[in-house]
């Protein structure tokens, strides 16, 4: 493994958690989550790649996803922890599974909210590929602000708006945060066509995971059930009345999932039962 040390936000103490924004986000974005977990981890929020204090991380065409999975890893190696909890949201969660694909004694339980295992159909992923190089020319033309009004403005984030003008200038300041090139880059390297498919792989990550999405955000809903049917360790929740980002929308419900789930994973191995797939009615 080779990778070198992400900028992060970290806070508390105990076993590590490793936080992982979205797209557009930073490592402030979890925030929220850093202080509901940091009275029993170390909660660790980089930044990543493209993305706030790490926006030239991916400055050349070298950078790929791969290599964001082993700078994650070299950051949680950074902090001393050998290995972690790993939570991640859209683009943190695909980034967090590979991490347990990669390098599986790295991780000890995932949650992943709004995930996927990359794109399997090849004329699916070219198309996508296709697509995200010219939203990211976009990005790079029209520069950060157009861009985050346009991103938000997607259906995907339509149940954002009904938590008030205030939460959505909030929302649009953070994201203001980075800059267009670093935003651009990102897409292009580590953007859902960029990532390995690794469907294949999913039998192998013998750890508790945690498939959360919200009940509104249909084709994720879909995404967590079909990733819980590989996984040897799975549960989906589905949280009631949310939409795609889940822990802003309904951070209560979100967080009494996690918890419970994380209250469990953090047990001796020996005392956990024989897991299932299941999924909670949260």
């Amino acid at each position: 493994m080779s990778g070198c040390e992400l900028a992060a936000e970290r806070s508390g103490r105990g076993p590590a958690l490793m936080l992982l924004h979205g797209y557009t986000g930073t490592g402030r974005s979890m925030d929220g989550l850093t202080r509901s977990f940091q009275h029993d981890f170390d909660t660790i929020a980089p930044d990543l790649p493209g993305h706030g204090r790490s926006a030239d991380r991916v400055a050349g065409h070298a950078y790929d996803f791969d290599a964001c999975v082993d700078d994650l890893v070299a950051t949680l190696a950074a902090t001393g922890h050998d290995s972690a909890h790993w939570l991640g949201y859209s683009m943190g969660a695909r980034l967090a599974l590979a991490c347990a694909v990669r390098h599986p004694l790295r991780v000890r339980s995932l949650v992943l909210l709004a995930g996927r295992a990359g794109i399997a159909d090849p004329g699916e992923r070219a198309a996508r590929r296709r697509a995200d190089e010219a939203l990211a020319a976009r990005i790079e033309e029209r520069g950060v602000e157009a861009f985050v009004d346009e991103w938000l403005a997607q259906p995907l984030f339509a149940t954002m708006q009904r938590l008030g003008p205030e939460f959505m200038a909030r929302e649009r300041a953070a994201r203001l945060a980075n800059d267009a090139r670093g935003l651009a880059w990102s897409l292009r390297a580590l953007g859902p066509a960029a990532q390995p498919p690794l469907f294949d792989a999913l039998p192998r990550v013998n750890v508790p995971v945690l498939l959360v999405a919200g009940a509104l955000d249909e084709r994720f809903v879909a995404a967590a059930r079909e990733l819980a049917r590989s996984l040897p360790r799975a549960e989906v929740s589905v949280i009631p009345d949310a939409g795609h980002a889940a822990h802003l929308e309904q951070p209560e419900a979100f967080l009494r999932v996690v918890r419970e789930f994380l209250r469990r994973a953090v047990r001796p191995a020996s005392k956990d039962p024989s897991p299932s797939v299941q999924e909670i009615a949260s």
